[in-house]
């Protein structure tokens, strides 16, 4: 017997339509975008919104897709922050460095679901790693070799010493 949550109904129209409406009202409330106290305004935009992601099935679809890898990447990072509120006491004194190890930690999950759910995950690997990826490879490092020949020569001189 099938259940609400399991129909497609559920799951490809009514969670991607509140998700997209929540988080959109989300950003024009705490953004301001469309002016202060203006939340009516902001629930319309995000109701535009979230409507149009219902009628186009290609945005959609990405959406349903990304949903199930966004909830357990979500549950990770509550386990971690339950365990480490355990171990070190207060979270919000943590250290600058897990903050930054956490913000690029997730950028690569994001853009790795998003490749994939996309199904533009095999076209950017063969881009990388097929065939002709050399030239790719090559142009990047000579843009790194650049990037440092150019940092060393304006930071890497010795200061003078003022008298």
């Amino acid at each position: 017997m099938e259940n609400i949550f399991v129909s497609s109904f559920f799951t490809e129209m009514l969670l991607p339509f509140l998700f997209v409406f929540v988080v959109t009202f989300a950003i024009l409330q705490k953004s301001k975008i469309l002016g202060e106290g203006k939340a009516q305004i902001d629930a319309i935009v995000a109701l535009v919104v979230g409507l149009l992601l219902i009628g186009v099935p290609a945005p959609r679809n990405i959406i349903v897709g990304i949903m199930p890898w966004m909830t357990v990447g979500i549950a990770v990072i509550l386990v971690f922050l339950i365990l480490y509120g355990f171990v070190a006491g207060d979270l919000s004194k943590a250290p600058s460095w897990m903050k930054i190890v956490f913000g690029i930690l997730a950028g690569v999950f994001t853009t790795g679901v998003i490749l994939h759910v996309s199904g533009m995950g095999a076209t950017v690997s063969n881009w990388l790693f097929g065939g002709g990826s050399g030239a790719v490879w090559t142009n990047v490092l000579m843009l790194i070799l650049i990037i440092g020949a150019v940092a060393v020569a304006l930071f890497g001189g010795k200061k003078k010493k003022k008298d």
